[in-house]
């Protein structure tokens, strides 16, 4: 879930803001009195993936076919711009209907501020159904209720180009850390790269794979602030994560292109994506079993009892004061239920959080019902898990290491000390 750009200038920002808050709300809701729950029969959904515009197109007109209410996609590429945008709504007189937002600390902070609708009673009835599993209610609970519905639900795989591994000779795909590297020494013998990474959005990706394949006990104990990015453990993954780049692993941090076009393309072998990425490629026309594929990213750490295996979800939330509530509670009650999951699953090719959405693509098919057995641990993606003064900082420090490597301890002490003051506040 792309959110994160860097080096955005604080004009710009504000600039675009304003641009963009005469904008916000309901369709059709104009001159609403403040707090008027004025039934419409279109919702706007802001959002900071710009990119899945003609899937949330099509998913709008399934909603108004089903339910009679329309929705409209107003999709933002620039992160930065859409959160400023979003938090800058809040004190406006029509506030987002539809938004999208992050799980973890940035959601806690619009509940804390009492800014985002309470939907405890659409979760008891969603799970009571069947159609959200009790194991998401966690991310969207504060204080034992919960805020927020799920926009999405996936996890992290290793997308490859098939056509690439088949000229250097892979048959198989590695079921080990070291038949990873064997399978990154073949790919790299041909003139690819055999992975994709980057400086800016997911710089984090590698870090965040590393440390939960090799210690995900460390990991946990490190969102949690129980742990400091000093620790000999970490350090160990940053070392390892720096053999890797200085063994040519890696494609340009720096590089332009979109990743869903370099694999493509063949300019890199793999991809370490959420399955979120099946829609970004099969844009691309790109066939999923024939032009590539995904397997599942086996532990660093072999020892381990369960295959780590980073999970992410996100939330469609509603601004507390909406003008629209009706509407949007018709709404989010049906985009929770197999029938709009289906039509949202099979507009990207992607996966759904609800179980009984039917999914086109026998592999992402096969994948759900494979991570919900005994055999995985499901990890909270750093992204979420991470508190975002600390994430901020983080991502910063992510993004010199793999554009020029070197000792990771002076980056990793610049976290910490991030770390250290925003926990001595919580406690």
């Amino acid at each position: 879930m792309q959110r994160i750009t860097k080096g955005k200038a604080f004009v710009a920002l504000a600039v675009a803001g304003a641009l963009a808050l005469s904008a916000c709300g309901g369709g059709g809701a104009k001159g609403a009195a403040k707090g008027e729950d004025k039934p419409v029969d279109s919702l706007k959904f802001y959002n900071d993936k710009g990119g899945w515009k003609d899937a949330f197109t099509q998913v709008g007109a399934a909603s108004k076919k089903d339910i009679g209410v329309g929705m409209e996609p107003v999709g933002y590429s620039d992160s930065n711009t859409y959160t400023a945008f979003i938090r800058s709504s809040f004190r406006t007189k029509e506030k987002a209907d539809l938004f999208s937002w992050h799980t973890g600390k940035e959601l806690q902070d619009l509940v804390d501020q009492k800014l985002v609708a309470e939907t405890t009673d659409q979760w008891t009835k969603a799970v009571a159904d069947g159609n959200v599993p009790e194991q998401l209610k966690q991310y969207f609970t504060y204080d034992g209720k919960q805020y927020c519905v799920p926009l999405n639900a996936g996890y992290w795989v290793m997308y490859y180009n098939k056509a690439v591994f088949k000229k250097a000779g892979i048959t198989e795909t590695p079921k080990s850390w070291a038949e990873l590297t064997q399978v990154a020494d073949k790919v790299k013998a041909i003139g690819v790269k055999p992975f994709y990474q980057t400086n800016i959005l997911f710089s984090f990706v590698w870090f965040e794979t590393l440390l939960a394949g090799k210690d995900p006990d460390l990991y946990d104990a490190l969102a949690q602030g129980k742990a400091k990015y000093t620790d000999p453990g970490v350090v160990e993954v940053m070392n390892e994560w720096k053999k890797m780049i200085d063994a040519g692993y890696f494609s340009d941090p720096g590089a332009k292109t979109e990743p869903q076009a370099q694999l493509k393309n063949g300019d890199v072998a793999m991809i370490n994506f959420g399955t979120w990425f099946s829609g970004n490629l099969n844009t691309l026309k790109m066939k999923p079993g024939t032009d590539y594929d995904f397997f599942v990213i086996p532990n660093v750490n072999p020892g381990l009892p369960k295959t780590s295996m980073i999970f992410e979800t996100g939330p469609v939330c509603s601004a507390a004061a909406s003008d629209h509530a009706s509407t949007v509670k018709k709404w989010t009650d049906w985009w929770l239920t197999p029938q709009a999951q289906t039509a949202w699953a099979n507009s990207r090719g992607d996966l759904s959080f609800n179980p009984k959405a039917e999914v086109k693509d026998p592999g992402l098919s096969k994948l759900n019902k494979d991570v919900g057995g005994d055999g995985y641990r499901l990890i909270n993606r750093w992204f979420e898990a991470t508190p975002v003064p600390v994430a901020t900082k983080a991502l910063e420090v992510f993004g010199a290491f793999v554009t020029k490597p070197g000792d990771p301890m002076p980056g990793l002490q610049k976290i910490q000390a991030e770390a250290d003051a925003y926990w001595a506040k919580q406690k």
